[in-house]
């Protein structure tokens, strides 16, 4: 029988540093800001978070003392309780990520904690480790990797006794085919964050303003400092007044502000590493806080390339997965594997990484008449803006009439963004898989197999049917559910989309 495990001792410490940290407001509040305060319900204010704490403190030791797990041949077996013991099972088979986090914490004491998630619902979905040694993480990543491994040859046995069976009856092929009993996942790393694409990514994420926040919360502490706000206006212009002064202090500000907008993009995307087995994509990041994940390949039900007009002016693109289930605390990005991708290596890396999608970039226009179709149709936003602005007429530096300059730049925006939307929108159906681009200012491009998309709708509106163009929409399991929508495609294309949307029987196995 397997040892039985807990988690280690440094995990108590860790759950007390995030029960500090959750508590920080009221520790401010009853014990800093009303310091001095005799009043009647801060005394019991007092009272209630001693108690809460002392009962939190207990809970935590309990937890760490009751909360046990092994690991045997097909599953986790989980164990916590004392007077109501609970026994939980998690088989490997249903563990789609695994993801390690290493906050600063964790560095110092060198030890990690580590995450197993299942496609399934509620508080049973995962299994986490708040902190365990690095060779235990190691120890358990191994079994679950090593039980995908045994999946995989019990794949490829599978498929080649069939395609042994579909043989003709004449045909020998005893030496032509070796089944594996099994077999090692080797790595491939496919992108390595470098110093050029960190430089890069500070200016396309446009985190170098991340100091205007600051000198604004700057500024207002200098003013509660003085009595008189104008004090402080005065001394401002005073500094504003002299022109080079002003150029100095618009320059450091500036200098500062890319820093640590570098700094910042460093410490988050700095040892950026993206890899793949044949089971999995595992995806590492960050300086200070490291955070490392897997991804199974079967389990991507959909992939998304994104482009900012930023973005697109140096090259650059996003590239998502959509999963089937949670792929980890959304705070950690974990679907995204960089944001800062070249295009053309954007494309490449999802060749190389799923070998069974296959990306064109030759895609079909719209026709011309869903152009006019965009231009026709009415804008409610306008409409309604407009009326506000026709009702109100508010005088803006100084015009009385700029009610109605307002209500033209809007309408030439939106007739812009619907050109641009039309410019992008692109569409084709690929064997068995479909790509759509869409969006005006940020455009992104929906690629799927026709097996994993579940469901599909297809909608006409009144000016569609005048036109003759339609609208379609696909549907791909994920949480949240995707939905996908290209507007105004020509009927020739609605009746190909049908077609090949039928044929998704020949891909789907029911068993």
């Amino acid at each position: 029988m397997n040892e039985m495990k807990r988690q280690h001792p440094l995990a108590m410490l860790w759950s007390l540093w995030k029960l500090v940290k959750n508590s920080f407001a009221f520790i401010v509040f009853l014990f800093i800001l009303r310091h001095g305060s005799a009043s009647t319900w801060i005394m019991y204010g007092r009272i209630v978070f001693y108690v809460a704490i002392g009962l939190s403190v207990i809970s935590i030791i309990w937890s760490w003392f009751t909360l046990r797990y092994t690991a045997d041949e097909k599953a986790f077996q989980i164990y916590s309780g004392v007077f109501n013991r609970t026994r939980r099972t998690i088989p490997y088979t249903k563990i789609q990520n695994a993801n390690r986090h290493t906050s600063l914490f964790h560095r110092l004491f060198r030890v990690t904690s580590i995450r197993f998630e299942t496609g399934i619902k509620g508080e049973d979905a995962s299994f986490q480790l708040q902190a365990v040694t690095r060779s235990e993480a190691d120890r358990l990543d191994r079994i679950v990797a090593g039980h995908v491994s045994e999946a995989v040859v019990s794949s490829d046995v599978t498929e080649q006794i069939v395609e042994l069976e579909n043989q003709p009856e004449n045909v020998t092929t005893e030496e032509e085919i070796s089944l594996p009993i099994k077999e090692e996942l080797e790595r491939d790393v496919h992108y390595q964050s470098t110093r050029k694409d960190i430089f890069k990514a500070s200016f396309t994420s446009l985190s170098f303003l991340v100091l205007i926040p600051i000198l604004g919360s700057l500024y207002s502490s200098i003013k509660d400092f003085f009595p008189n706000e104008k004090v402080t206006e005065s001394l401002v212009l005073t500094w504003l007044d002299t022109w080079w002064i002003a150029a100095l202090m618009i320059t450091g500000l500036i200098a500062v502000s890319i820093m640590l907008g570098i700094v910042r993009t460093f410490v988050k995307y700095g040892d950026f590493q993206i890899s793949s087995d044949r089971k999995r994509i595992y995806i590492t990041k960050g300086m200070l806080e490291q955070t490392a994940f897997s991804i199974l390949k079967e389990r991507v039900q959909a992939v998304k390339i994104t482009q900012s007009p930023m973005k697109r002016m140096l090259g650059l693109a996003e590239v998502e997965l959509t999963t089937a289930g949670g792929v980890g605390e959304s705070e950690q990005e974990v679907n995204t594997l960089y944001p800062f991708l070249p295009v053309k290596q954007a494309y490449d890396m999802i060749s190389e990484i799923l070998p069974s999608y296959q990306v064109t970039q030759e895609m079909q226009k719209l026709p011309r008449r869903s152009l006019w179709l965009r231009l026709l149709t009415p804008s409610w936003v306008w409409i309604i803006a407009s009326g506000l602005l026709f009702y109100f007429k508010p005088v803006i530096l100084g015009q009385n009439q700029a009610w109605w300059m307002i209500s033209i730049i809007l309408l030439l925006w939106i007739v812009i963004c619907r050109i641009a939307d039309f410019s992008h929108t692109r569409y084709t159906l690929n064997q068995n898989f479909i790509q759509l681009r869409t969006g005006a200012l940020t455009s992104t491009l929906y690629i799927s197999k026709r097996e994993k998309v579940i469901e599909v709708q297809i909608t006409r509106h009144l000016l569609q049917r005048w036109f003759g163009v339609a609208s379609i929409q696909t549907v791909n399991r994920a949480k949240p559910v995707l939905n996908h929508t290209i507007n105004d495609i020509p009927p020739e294309a609605v009746e190909a989309f049908q077609l090949w949307y039928m044929e998704r029987r020949q891909n789907v196995q029911t068993r």
